[in-house]
């Protein structure tokens, strides 16, 4: 099989793009009514040129400067870019400003076609090869071959031709195997069929049948059928032009910038973290809060500029970047942008997206800046790392390595599975088979957090040694995640730094901190209670015997439920544990030998009054060893 690339064209308007085109395909890539009657490309066009080893789509964009943002909607995905010059016209302002943007847009083949060489002498074509090899020092086409050609008298195509397959040789190709991405750039109705959305595929494989998301919409929809220029085909796949019928799909919602894509592969954001490159030529350097067009796969958004590390970017300087957009875009890590001023008259600069979902960053602020840094430094273990941080407590998923760090699934998921191996991410089981991922570093973080909670409840109530689970979480609504606050404290429990239950939990290095008097009056409640059996008393009732620490007594309370000392059975009532247990014992034992028993009787057996019996009950209800039926208890464990 022929292997699939997508060739692009650039150049300034009336210098022979679409002729050359036509003279390479015999196709006319101007399809719209004013183009034929302006004899100007306006939009997009489309061919295709099979070259034996090599079946290319070819996307014509339009030279005219007011066009711009067409030709940059054509210019995704193409693998290589012929630079059209016409030899009677030389290097003009829309053949920089094109190649300034293919450069932007990380081109790295191309070659150059030198067109009209019919009108103009030897001498003027050897002048302005000269006028070309300056234009091209120092870019992607520095060493690409210049050919001659003549669209009117068919010379130099044969030779372009050739060139051109030379060219696709070296283009390399992605060996990993990767989820589907295609930009929109246009879209019509087939009667009988719906409608159809074209793009050039920039990723992966879809079939017939598959099911793709449509972004930013979120929406789910299924792929009818498929065409590769024209033909029907079951699959398409990176390096081809694509239109796409999709099932149930309203034309009239189809805008270009939109993109079909795996589903969960891409997330709409209005906040992207760039890496922003201020062109050498531009009168003016790029300044903190610049109003700007963003250009990104085939869409055209407003936004404004964030300067993370500076004042200005100035011309040929790189500056790191926020764009804050007044619609969602979708990007991937390393994916090309270009910035344009907002009359769209001039090409800023442009740069590579390194955050494709982020977060508003405070400006200069040190630690975030270093990490961004990382993420177009380090290696691709370091970007899944930085991926992984900026998570937070949120964690990541495989997803979100794929979009933020341009590795392929299979890649990822072996990233990740060895870097917790190693410890430097920890899977966290939050409850209903949910398993959250997170940088050992967060992990580490939320630890602290709850242990600084739980001393600074420990320094508030000094007699306290554990605290109410609820009461902690209260501390820490801020995480935003109530099941990964209770997997962390299990965990902590777990490595015996914290000390309870599923009730109430304290530091396992923190001892209350009781006077002399304190104990004493401990001492006295403990006693008091286990005398006192199923007629226990009432706190208030020792308020007399604690003198100076009569505000202690609730705290003392608590303290000795935590120890083990007392059974809270409800609000102020509490059991000694000795009463307790033998209270369990005494009904379970006497209503293994009878059907039921009447609150009366439970009284009678434990020797106390209704006062005591009916909260007694509804206790021993809730700890599930009695079961009501009307006025009577029976044995929770008997059948119904």
């Amino acid at each position: 099989m022929p292997r699939d690339l997508i060739l692009g064209t650039a150049g300034h308007i009336d210098h022979g793009k679409t002729s050359l085109v036509k003279a390479l395909t015999g196709i006319d890539c101007d399809r719209l009514p004013e183009e034929k009657a302006r004899g100007i490309t306006i939009d997009i066009g489309f061919a295709t040129l099979n070259l034996g080893d090599y079946r290319l789509g070819i996307v014509d964009v339009p030279g005219h400067e007011r066009f711009i943002k067409n030709m940059l909607a054509g210019a995704t995905g193409i693998d290589l870019a012929v630079l059209v010059i016409a030899a009677d016209d030389s290097v003009m302002p829309q053949t920089r400003e094109h190649l300034e943007i293919l450069k932007l847009l990380g081109l790295r083949y191309g070659l150059i076609a030198l067109t009209k060489c019919d009108l103009v002498d030897e001498t003027t074509r050897e002048v302005v090869e000269l006028e070309i090899h300056e234009l091209v020092r120092g870019s992607f086409l520095e060493s690409a071959p210049i050919v001659r050609t003549s669209a009117q008298t068919g010379e130099g195509i044969p030779e372009l031709k050739a060139a051109i397959l030379e060219v696709c040789r070296h283009v390399q190709t992605r060996t990993s195997k990767e989820w589907f991405r295609m930009a929109i750039d246009r879209s019509f109705i087939v009667q009988g069929h719906g409608t159809v959305v074209t793009g050039s595929v920039t990723a992966g494989t879809l079939r017939i049948g598959d099911e793709t998301e449509w972004l930013p919409r979120r929406e789910l929809v299924r792929v009818r059928t498929l065409q590769n220029h024209d033909r029907a085909v079951e699959e398409v796949h990176r390096g081809m032009r694509a239109a796409i019928n999709l099932a149930g799909v309203p034309h009239e919602e189809v805008v270009r910038g939109q993109e079909l894509a795996t589903p969960g592969y891409l997330l709409p954001s209005r906040v992207l973290t760039l890496r922003l490159h201020c062109l050498d030529d531009v009168r003016r350097p790029i300044k903190h809060r610049a109003a700007v067009r963003f250009h990104l796969g085939t869409s055209e958004i407003m936004g404004t500029i964030s300067l993370l590390d500076c004042d200005t970017v100035e011309p040929g300087q790189w500056g790191m970047a926020q764009i804050f957009l007044e619609r969602p875009s979708m990007a991937t890590w390393g994916q090309p942008f270009v910035v344009r001023d907002p009359s769209a008259a001039h090409t800023l600069g442009g740069g590579q997206v390194l955050q494709p979902t982020a977060k508003k960053i405070r400006r200069r602020h040190l630690e975030f800046l270093e990490r961004i840094e990382r993420l177009w430094t380090g290696s691709t273990e370091e970007r899944v790392l930085t991926v992984a941080w900026f998570g937070g407590f949120a964690g990541f998923t495989l997803a979100d390595i794929v979009r933020g760090t341009d590795v392929g699934p299979h890649e990822g998921q072996e990233l990740l599975d060895s870097l917790r191996e190693r410890g430097n991410l920890v899977e966290i089981a939050t409850g209903h088979a949910r398993r959250l991922l997170l940088h050992c570093d967060m992990v580490k973080e939320l630890e602290e957090r709850i242990l600084q909670a739980l001393g600074r409840l420990h320094e508030q109530f000094p007699l306290m040694s554990t605290h109410d689970r609820q009461k902690l979480q209260s501390h820490l609504d801020y995480v935003g995640d109530d099941s990964l606050v209770h997997a962390t404290v299990d965990r902590l429990l777990q490595h015996r730094r914290l000390v309870g239950d599923l009730r109430r939990i304290g530091r396992a290095d923190f001892k209350p901190q009781l006077s002399a008097n304190q104990r004493k009056l401990k001492d006295k409640l403990v006693a008091a209670f286990q005398e006192a059996r199923f007629q226990p008393p009432e706190p208030a009732s020792f308020a007399g015997q604690a003198g100076g620490n009569a505000a202690s007594i609730k705290d003392l309370l608590e303290l000795c439920v935590a120890e083990g000392y007392l059974v809270p059975i409800a609000g102020d009532l509490f059991l000694h544990a000795d009463a307790e247990a033998e209270m369990r014992k005494l009904i379970g034992a006497r209503l293994a030998a009878s059907s039921a028993l009447p609150v009366a009787e439970i009284r009678d057996l434990l020797g106390t009054t209704r006062k005591y019996a009916v909260p007694l009950c509804e206790y021993l209800d809730r700890i599930g060893l009695t079961r009501r039926e009307g006025d009577l208890r029976v044995l929770a464990s008997k059948q119904q």
